[in-house]
Parts: C-alpha cells; sequence; structure tokens
C-alpha cells in the first residue's frame, strides 16, 4: 500500500500556536476531524478494493486452469480418428451380426 505523509493519529494530536489573528482552534478542530474520518473512510475502501482484487486474482487463476484444463480435453478428443463415418460403423456392426448369428 501508498505511505501517506500524515497518518490519522498525527493529524489528531496536531497542535497549532495561536497568533494575534490565529484560526479558530475550535473550527480547525472540526475540519481536523473531517479529515480523520475521510482518511478512516479511504482506507477502509482501500483494503475493500485490495480484497475484491485478491479474489478477482484467485478467479482469474482458477478460470486459467479450467481453460488449459478444458483445452487438453479437447485436444485428446481431436486425437481420437474422425475419418469414422456412420456408414463405417453400420457396416462393422453389420459384419460382427453376421459373424454372431452365422453361428
Amino acid at each position: 500500500m501508498q505511505s501517506y505523509e500524515l497518518t490519522v493519529q498525527q493529524i489528531l494530536d496536531k497542535q497549532f500556536n495561536v497568533d494575534f489573528k490565529g484560526y479558530n482552534a475550535r473550527e480547525v478542530d472540526e475540519f481536523l476531524d473531517k479529515v480523520i474520518h475521510d482518511y478512516q473512510v479511504y482506507d477502509e475502501k482501500m483494503k475493500e478494493c485490495s480484497e475484491t482484487l485478491l479474489r478477482y486474482e484467485n478467479t482469474i487463476e482458477s478460470l486459467k486452469n479450467q481453460i488449459q484444463e478444458l483445452n487438453s480435453q479437447l485436444q485428446r478428443k481431436e486425437e481420437i480418428p474422425s475419418n469414422i463415418s456412420n456408414v463405417d460403423i453400420l457396416k462393422r456392426i453389420s459384419r460382427l451380426e453376421a459373424e454372431v448369428f452365422k453361428k
């Protein structure tokens, strides 16, 4: 994950010096509370995205394995002679029947 310059705790602990025309401390605190909340939501979203990405990567790997298996099954089926026609099969059955019933 990416490293950030500030952590939630650093934002929470930050103290500002009050100057003659300084900022209203309450307004600064409220704004920093919003920033902290946004950081936390962002971190949660990043974790969710990382988990989803991992699930998708696992699914992709599983699907690749299935594709390889199906391709190898297809290759094995293609190795079986495909030049045998139905007519050839019927002729063979007829010859077998003739031999069996001749006896």
